[in-house]
């Protein structure tokens, strides 16, 4: 299982959930409540799952492949440690993953 803890825009609220391996992060997300639309379903085509991962975890991912950091360059509030939540799959290694959802979001598809 992987502890992942939500945390919003303002910093005001924490949720923590427990995931499977193997699934995806903005699955987990929207069960859970948190403001990822998750427009194109998950064909990187909307930036509309936008999460900012926390640096003591960016690492413990792997690497974002070429169309995801593409469609990054175009997500609102896009930092360093930005990922899209529908390529984010949570690996049996994983222990805990802590997110921060973004203050605004662009859906690339309007």
């Amino acid at each position: 299982m992987t502890r992942v803890r939500f945390i919003s825009a303002d910093g005001s609220t924490v949720r923590e959930v427990d995931a499977a391996p193997g699934e995806r992060l903005l699955d987990v997300a929207q069960a859970d409540g948190q403001p990822l639309e998750g427009t194109c379903e998950g064909q990187m085509a909307c930036s509309t799952c936008h999460v900012i991962v926390d640096v003591t975890d960016f690492a413990k991912l792997p690497p974002a492949s070429e169309p995801e950091e593409d469609m990054l360059d175009l997500a609102a509030g896009a930092t360093r440690h930005s990922r899209l939540a529908c390529q984010i799959y949570l690996g049996a290694d994983l222990e805990e993953l802590t997110v921060r959802i973004p203050s605004e979001v662009r859906n690339m598809q309007r």
